[in-house]
Parts: C-alpha cells; sequence; structure tokens
C-alpha cells in the first residue's frame, strides 16, 4: 500500500484540530423524553423483519440479513414485470456485482407510469428557470407525454436497446424526459455537464459512441448566455460517428444549423404520445456518467437499472425524510450524480415533486435560493458547501428576507462541510428547527452513503460529521498496510465492506481499471479514495481524498487531466497541479509551472494563458487560481513529483515538510518556497 497515503489521512485529518477536547455537539434532548424512529412511517416493510424494534436494530437487520432485507425493499418499493430470483451475487475481490437478477423491470415506468394511474396531476417538476418568478411545473401525466414522444423520435431515428446517447443540457424538463425516453425504450443516457468545454465534450461523446446528441441552442445562467450549441457543433468536428443533434429551443436567438440538426420540439410533436416500455433486465446498463481519475482519463463509471433506483429511491425517501406533499429541491446539476439521483431518479421514483434549478445562488442577488424557497414552498434544500460559504460572506439579512418556514430539513452535498458554514446554514437558514444532513456519497457509490439521518429524531448530530451509514452500508478504516482498523477515534483509508444496490458496476469500456482502482487496493472490500476518522463514538467524518484528485466546487479533478493541458502551453516543460484550501470553492487549483530552455514570459502572461486553455479544453471552474514559475520540481531520486512537499509549503507549513529523504535536489525546495513566498508578497492569498 503506498505509504504516502498514511501521511495525507494525517494531513487531511479535520478531527486533529479537536484532539485535546471533545468535538462540538448539538445539545441534547431530555434522555427521558428522547423520540424512537420511526419505523412504521419510514419504512413499513419492516413489520416483515423478525425482531427489529427500533433504528438500531433495523439498521443491523440490514447488515446481518442483507439478503432479506434488500430483497423485501426491492419487492416492495419498486414495480417489477418480472420479479427477481436472487438478491445479491457479488464479489468485490473479482469486482463482480450483481443484484436482483432475473428481475425485469422499466425505470421509466417506476418514475411515472405508476403514478399516472394514481395521481395523473401531481406536480413532478418544477422548472426554476434562470429568470426569477417565471417557473413552469409539469405534472406526471405531462411528463408521460414528454418522454413517450420523445422515446419515439429516438426510435424514429434508429436509437436501439444499448445505444448512448449523449445529453448536452442545462436542467430543464426536457432534459428529464431525455433520460427518461432512454431508459423507456432501453438505451443508455450520456449525461455531460453543460459547463465542460468542447473538447471534453468530445471525449465524452466518443467515450460512449454515440450516434445521436441531445443540447439547447443556448443556455441560461446567473443572467449569461451560454452557447450550448456551438459547443456542440465544435466538438462534433472530432467525433464522426455523430448523426443527428436535436436541439430544444432554451431562447429564441437562431443558431447555426447543419444537415444533422433537427428541432426537438418540432420533431417530437410528429410522433404518438404512447411509447411501449422495454422489460430491461435488473443488469442492464442504465447511464453513464463520467468523473474525473488521478490517471487523466474521466472514467465512464456505469449504472445499471434496478439496484441503483431502489437505492436512489430508498435514500431519498430516508435521509431526507421526504413525504408525499413535500417539495424536494436540490439544486445540483443534472450533468452531476447529485442531479441524477436526487433531482430525477430518486424523487421521481418516490412519486415526488423535485425542483429543477437552472441559475445560481447570486442571480439576480444573493437572496435567490431563500426567494425560491418562499415561492416554491420547498420543504427539503440540498446544495453544496462552496454555495454555503459564498451565502454566508453576503451576511444574514438576505436569508431573513424570505419565509423560509417550509423548510423541513437541509441538506449539503460534494464536500465535507466545515464548521462555520455548518452552524451559519442550521442557526440562520434553517432557524435552528431543521436538521442537516451533510451526506457523503460519489458517482462512484450511486446514492448517500454515509449522513446523520436517518436516525432517532433526537439523535446527536456533530457539525462536520457525515455520521452514519446508511442501511445495509459497512464502513471500514483501513491502515497503510491494507490492515482494517478495528479501535474507534481512529483515522484510515475509507472502504466499504460489502457490495450495496445503487453501486457502480464498472467503468465503461475498461473493467480491469474499475478493478485495479476500487477492488484491488484492499482485496474484499470497495476503496473510496478517502481518508476517514471514526470517533469514539463510531461516528464517521471525512478528512479528504487520498489520490491526486482535488474537489472544485462540489466537482472532483484528476490533477493529471489539468497538468496534460498545462503542459501543452507552448513554453511549458513540465507542471505539478495541487489542490490547496480555499475559503469559497473548498479547494482551489495551484499551479507549479516549469519553463522551458530560452522561453521568456512573465508569470502573470502564463496565469491568465493557462487560465483560458484550462477553462476551454476542461471547464471554468477548473481554471488554475495561481500560477507560479519554477526552474524545477522537488522530485524523488527516481523521478516522481513530491506533490505533498508543494501543498505543504503552499498550506504554509514549510517547516515541516516531512520525510526529505528521498529528495533529489533540495535546491528545488527552497526556489519552491521563496517563489510561493514572492506570490504572497504580491497580495496572493492561497
Amino acid at each position: 500500500m503506498t505509504p504516502i497515503w498514511r501521511s495525507r489521512l494525517l494531513k487531511y485529518s479535520l478531527y486533529a484540530k479537536f484532539s485535546n477536547s471533545s468535538p462540538q455537539r448539538l445539545p441534547k434532548c431530555n434522555q427521558g423524553l428522547r423520540r424512537s424512529y420511526n419505523i412504521a412511517a419510514c419504512m413499513p416493510e419492516a413489520a416483515e423483519f423478525q425482531g427489529v424494534g427500533d433504528y438500531k436494530g433495523l439498521y443491523e437487520f440490514s447488515i446481518n440479513q442483507s439478503d432479506t432485507f434488500w430483497g423485501t425493499v426491492g419487492r416492495q418499493r419498486l414495480s417489477w414485470i418480472t420479479p427477481f430470483h436472487t438478491v445479491q451475487n457479488c464479489d468485490l475481490i473479482k469486482g463482480k456485482i450483481k443484484w436482483f437478477e432475473g428481475g425485469q423491470l422499466n425505470v421509466s415506468v417506476n418514475c411515472i407510469d405508476r403514478h399516472v394511474r394514481t395521481c395523473p396531476e401531481r406536480v413532478a417538476l418544477i422548472w426554476e428557470r434562470d429568470e426569477p418568478g417565471t417557473e413552469i411545473t409539469v405534472t406526471y401525466r405531462q411528463l408521460l407525454e414528454l418522454t413517450c414522444r420523445l422515446g419515439n423520435l429516438f426510435r424514429r431515428l434508429g436509437v436501439r436497446r444499448g445505444d448512448c446517447v449523449t445529453l448536452y443540457l442545462p436542467p430543464c424538463p426536457l432534459a428529464v424526459a431525455a433520460m427518461l425516453a432512454c431508459a423507456r425504450i432501453g438505451a443508455v443516457h450520456s449525461a455531460v455537464f453543460a459547463g465542460f468545454s468542447a473538447e471534453a465534450l468530445a471525449e465524452r461523446i466518443r467515450g460512449a459512441r454515440s450516434r445521436i446528441v441531445v443540447t439547447a441552442n443556448q443556455g441560461l445562467r446567473g443572467g449569461r448566455v451560454l452557447e450550448l450549441k456551438a459547443t456542440v457543433d465544435q466538438a462534433l468536428l472530432s467525433c464522426p460517428s455523430v448523426q443527428h443533434v436535436l436541439v430544444t429551443m432554451r431562447t429564441e436567438n437562431p443558431v447555426t444549423v447543419t444537415d444533422r440538426d433537427l428541432v426537438l420540439e418540432q420533431e417530437m410533436m410528429k410522433e404518438d404520445s404512447l411509447c411501449e416500455p422495454v422489460a430491461m433486465d435488473s443488469e442492464d446498463v442504465l447511464f453513464l456518467l463520467y468523473t474525473s481519475g488521478s490517471t487523466g482519463k474521466p472514467k465512464g463509471l456505469v449504472h445499471t437499472q434496478a439496484g441503483y433506483l431502489l437505492y436512489a429511491a430508498l435514500t431519498h425517501r430516508c435521509v431526507f425524510d421526504y413525504h408525499d406533499g413535500d417539495v424536494f429541491g436540490c439544486v445540483a446539476d443534472i450533468g452531476w450524480i447529485t442531479g441524477h439521483s436526487y433531482v430525477v431518479y430518486g424523487p421521481l421514483c418516490n412519486g415526488g415533486t423535485t425542483v429543477l434549478f437552472e441559475s445560481t445562488p447570486v442571480y439576480p442577488d444573493p437572496g435567490r435560493y431563500w426567494e425560491t424557497v418562499e415561492r416554491l414552498r420547498i420543504s427539503q434544500f440540498y446544495g453544496a458547501p462552496t454555495a454555503i460559504r459564498l451565502l454566508l460572506k453576503y451576511g444574514d439579512q438576505w436569508v431573513k428576507k424570505y419565509d423560509r418556514s417550509s423548510l423541513k430539513t437541509l441538506g449539503s452535498v460534494g464536500e465535507p462541510i466545515n464548521t462555520e458554514a455548518w452552524d451559519w446554514y442550521s442557526r440562520v437558514v434553517g432557524e435552528g428547527r431543521c436538521p442537516v444532513v451533510d451526506t457523503w456519497w460519489q458517482t462512484e457509490t450511486g446514492g448517500v452513503c454515509i449522513a446523520p439521518r436517518p436516525a432517532d429524531p433526537d439523535a446527536e448530530v456533530i457539525p462536520g460529521f457525515a455520521m452514519r451509514p446508511f442501511f445495509g452500508v459497512q464502513p471500514a478504516l483501513m491502515d497503510g498496510k491494507g490492515k482494517m482498523l478495528t479501535d474507534t477515534d481512529t483515522t484510515g483509508a475509507l472502504c466499504i465492506s460489502r457490495a450495496w444496490p445503487g453501486m457502480a458496476r464498472s467503468i465503461h469500456n475498461d473493467h480491469q481499471r474499475f478493478v485495479e482502482t476500487y477492488c484491488q487496493p484492499y482485496p474484499g472490500f470497495f476503496f473510496t479514495g478517502d481518508g476517514a476518522h471514526c470517533s469514539r463514538d463510531g461516528y464517521y467524518q471525512i478528512v479528504g481524498r487520498l489520490d491526486d484528485v482535488i474537489n472544485v466546487s462540489g466537482h472532483r479533478l484528476g490533477t493529471a487531466e489539468i497538468e496534460d493541458v498545462v503542459n501543452q502551453c507552448q513554453g511549458v516543460a513540465e507542471s505539478a497541479v495541487i489542490g490547496y484550501s480555499h475559503d469559497i470553492k473548498g479547494q482551489g487549483v495551484y499551479v507549479f509551472a516549469v519553463l522551458k530552455e530560452d522561453v521568456d514570459i512573465s508569470e502573470e502572461v502564463l496565469a491568465q494563458r493557462l487560465r483560458d486553455m484550462v477553462s476551454k479544453k476542461i471547464a471554468k471552474y477548473a481554471a488554475p487560481d495561481f500560477t507560479q514559475v519554477v526552474k524545477r520540481l522537488p522530485k524523488t531520486r527516481s523521478g516522481k513529483i513530491m506533490r505533498r512537499v508543494l501543498r505543504k509549503l503552499v498550506e504554509g507549513k514549510a517547516d515541516d515538510l516531512g520525510d526529505l529523504s528521498t529528495l533529489d535536489d533540495p535546491a528545488a525546495v527552497q526556489e519552491a518556497i521563496q517563489g510561493h513566498r514572492r506570490l504572497l508578497a504580491k497580495g496572493a492569498k492561497p
């Protein structure tokens, strides 16, 4: 096991801040009046679980009687065309993960049709458009019609079972309908965040081998116009497989049209409003979703039908305490896994009302979230810590200006939330009455794996802690030698010791990479790539990434991916990219660049050039915050860049660089320290 992981566990451990004192805790209610978890209301299936009478018993049952737990929940919560005969058939050592074998279902039927039969006029989607006060509602009946027409259109254009359709769309009802239309006809969808550059989009289209791309003429976000169709046109210059581009008209502005382009709304109206759903096997692919990896090449993670849908629905219901009649407000983009699981599939499978948020937290002013909460009567609000930290800086007045009495639960996602932001979120936004669920999960996990809820209503919550594993999820902490840490009050590599239904099954066209990344580091366990601390009480706190992936505003980026772009810059010989703590974004991007011989360029000009290149080739949020030119990078004698040394000096810990016995040239470290101090003298504050 890589020794550097152990040093990173110590480096990232937020818990070390509390090492000499107890962690901050919320006041407990009178123990004599303590309420218990309402199993009958939250999980009526538990009536079949012998001996289960409280939350602790239900969690233990989900671990010890896993087949019974998931089999019962799966039969009750999903509508099956053909019943499954085997609950699970998994071997993490081999990367073999199969759930509900023998079963057949259709995801779109579970998300739409069955609700149309019981409540056709219930609102399924509330599209909170960029322009405040112009929201559009879509009922389940209307969503079914949109989905069927689009499914028939896909079929007319030659999409067959197993084909992959790429979606490059902002949050909007047609994006949801496109995802569900793919599911309805047995196709796979690959939704790409509509902020990615043409090159990043092209790589994902080629990886999915898509013949159909769905996009919008333009997007609107924060009052700005995004040229989505133009980005697609640029991407398709290197994607010869694409035959048709379906374009929805978000604005009235004309765009360049080619022979392959079709206006989506016009084509849909030619189709019938009935579309026969396909019976899909439980382990057929539902969607691909690309996420960054430490090798620099994005991974197309594979999620399948039944297990993913069940897990998204169950976590949505239990973690956020969602009930019929609530309005679920997840403000994530549908191009990310959070949007897939908690804007689309989880809420719709539960027959819920879900919000599609198109704008930004500060448009037209920093009260946008809370004005939306008041106007739409949002019950559960789920956002990113980076947005919470941003809004905190604008003061309480923008929150208190609006009525937030509809709120029941507040959630955070994407990265650990710091204590200051947690306190403000709970005290100001939630008025001290809404539980804050700081959720930990990943694209790979499919849904929430560790969170403060579900639990007894009065169970304690510690700010900054993800807290408790979800039903069926059994975390394990491992040391640097690959051994499981059995004591509490310890820190290690976070693994999960058994398979669960929502987890990714593979990496598209590269299952060996999936096995090597997630299953081989700790055989028999799923390796998450994160470090975690387990407190004396058994509560989990996520302490950071253990690989070279950084988290900018909730977006995971491989450092190698950014370095690849930086190294393409004319004049740059090599580079090292690291993440550093950023007050707003969680982590920022810091570049150390070595120039080629005889290249004369100022640090300022190079910094701007790199920002432009990374923005174009990856995305604007990935652009470097700081660029420092150095003559050489600190390396080991074997030639490996010592990134931990660079992280230390950027964090102001130049006097605590750790073991430098393998350092090839000590002068490289001193030069980097001096250059960093020079940046600080100019006013930089990384």
